[in-house]
């Protein structure tokens, strides 16, 4: 009796399972195979595509690097510390990872936008953010932060207390420790949480739109102009769905293989 419920128990689950792994793996494998060569070579020639490539290029790589340059000594500094206002702020910068893009566009529009928290504060400045390459980068920074600040923020904590201990009890200044230890050590986690954080970047769609707009050439990035191109090449879009998922796929196979 034991011996055959198990093997319904097991013969269930693994319908489950394979009805949620064909609901998860149908749709992007529809992608591919109701595409031709020709349709994505002529979808690609499609007037939206290379500005919004090299904008898409262009402000990942610039929101990147704000997010490393900003989200590691955060992380370095939530690792080292502990306590109720250490988990208050880090709930605080996970928050993007679970509102909607399109709050997180409200919320930026209200912060930086001209009637905004600091709209006549920039606009003294002779700044005008919103609706600007510059709030393009913003929105990405804002969605992707978490992402890595969260993967950096783990990869410190697992390091050996021990060897930055030797290392200061040797004569190295707290910098020299970080760069010449913490870093190298943490390098793999650092690594992949970037990742993840510049995958998102090039995926955000919600915020970027509610804040800065689909001006082509300007803040229309690769998903926008997808949703622009749907509207009168399918073939242009799917091409682009082809390019973010075949990018997605790629990340993710360099970052299982890291993990080994």
């Amino acid at each position: 009796m034991r011996t055959r419920r198990r093997r319904w128990f097991g013969a269930a689950a693994g319908v489950l399972a394979a009805a949620l792994v064909a609901l998860l793996a149908l749709p992007t494998i529809s992608l591919f195979v109701t595409a031709s060569p020709a349709g994505i070579l002529d979808g690609l020639r499609h007037p939206v595509v290379l500005p919004a490539l090299v904008l898409s290029l262009v402000t990942t790589t610039v929101g990147l690097a704000l997010v490393v340059g900003l989200g590691t000594p955060l992380a370095w500094w939530l690792s080292r510390n502990s306590g109720g206002h250490v988990r208050a702020v880090e709930t605080l910068v996970a928050l993007p990872v679970v509102i909607p893009p399109a709050v997180a566009g409200i919320a930026l529009l209200l912060t930086f936008g001209r009637q905004g928290l600091l709209g006549p504060v920039l606009d003294g400045l002779g700044w005008s953010i919103s609706f600007s390459t510059t709030a393009v980068v913003l929105a990405q920074v804002f969605v992707s932060a978490p992402f890595y600040v969260q993967g950096a923020t783990a990869a410190f904590r697992g390091l050996d207390p021990t060897l930055l201990v030797v290392a200061r009890s040797l004569g190295a200044s707290q910098a020299r420790a970080f760069f010449r230890i913490a870093i190298p050590l943490a390098r793999p986690g650092l690594f992949a949480g970037a990742a993840m954080a510049w995958a998102r970047a090039l995926g955000e769609f919600g915020a970027t739109l509610m804040f800065a707009g689909n001006l082509q050439g300007k803040t229309q990035t690769l998903p926008l102009a997808i949703y622009t191109a749907l509207e009168s090449d399918v073939r242009a879009a799917q091409a682009l769905s082809l390019l973010l998922v075949v990018v997605a796929f790629g990340l993710l196979l360099v970052l299982r293989r890291g993990h080994r």
